[in-house]
């Protein structure tokens, strides 16, 4: 797809992650719709991008609809909204698990669903779910989050297949530890050095290629992560042996804490 004039609209712009895809998608000259919480983040970039800010809280479900409406025909969906639910279960509340799904799973599958007819029948389009290497590997002190990005990844390969008659692309997007921005970032946790990490604009450079291309998944992670994760797909009991050695709980830990000081 071409993104020159297109309508994309971006959720969690008022996050570092939403920022730099939005800019990205500015610079390939789509017509950009920001949604996020912040107001007061989504005004200026708007107004740098020459974009539309629609607020709203995707926890609430009266607001995703009211999001579609306001935010009006869209070729591009890039769901990039997303909540931590870090932490052992007995530490979350039914609540925080609730607004967990809410974020990351349901509201990005309704606004695909309210979306994609519309794409069809305007001569197609182009979704992208923000999902993550916790949405092929579970880890400890992550299992919310993973069951989160785990079931967005279902749902878009899933629905790649259904849309794909009707001209509407689907991708998913996986990226590993970023720095700068993004939830493990803003928790201020720290990685090994042999992880690696990836920038916000690697980030937005897959969102762009995803589209542009239409890839059904793209990992952002360094080679040590990527390999990683697909020995896990593999053989995750060995996976989760080798990420003990090597240090999975100290890491978790340190971005638990920050996230919950968050909370």
């Amino acid at each position: 797809m071409n993104l020159g004039g297109r309508a994309a609209l971006v959720t969690g712009a008022s996050g570092g992650l939403g920022q730099a895809i939005a800019r990205a998608l500015g610079r390939r000259g789509a017509d950009v719709v920001l949604t996020g919480r912040r107001r007061e983040v989504l005004d200026p970039l708007a107004a740098e991008l020459r974009g539309r800010a629609v607020p709203c809280d995707l926890s609430d479900r009266d607001s995703v609809a009211r999001l579609v409406e306001e935010a009006g025909p869209v070729d591009v969906l890039v769901a990039n909204a997303g909540l931590p639910g870090s932490g052992a279960i007995g530490s979350l509340t039914v609540e925080e698990i609730d607004r967990a799904l809410e974020v990351n799973l349901r509201a990005p599958m309704i606004l695909a669903r309210l979306m994609c007819e519309g794409m069809a029948e305007r001569g197609g389009g182009h979704i992208v779910f923000m999902s993550s290497l916790s949405g092929k590997v579970g880890t400890t002190r992550a299992s919310v989050y993973s069951a989160t990005k785990f079931g967005l990844r279902g749902f878009a390969q899933g629905l790649r297949e259904d849309l794909r008659p009707r001209g509407v692309g689907v991708s998913t997007v996986l990226p590993g530890f970023i720095r700068d921005a993004g939830l493990f970032h803003d928790s201020g946790g720290k990685v090994p050095g042999y992880v690696g990490t990836k920038t916000p604009e690697d980030v937005a450079d897959a969102v762009v290629s995803a589209i542009e291309h239409d890839r059904g998944e793209v990992v952002v992670a360094p080679p040590f992560l990527r390999f990683g994760s697909a020995v896990a797909g593999l053989a995750p009991d060995v996976a989760a042996r080798i990420q003990r050695r090597l240090g999975a709980d100290r890491i978790a830990s340190s971005v638990t804490s920050g996230q919950h000081d968050k909370r």
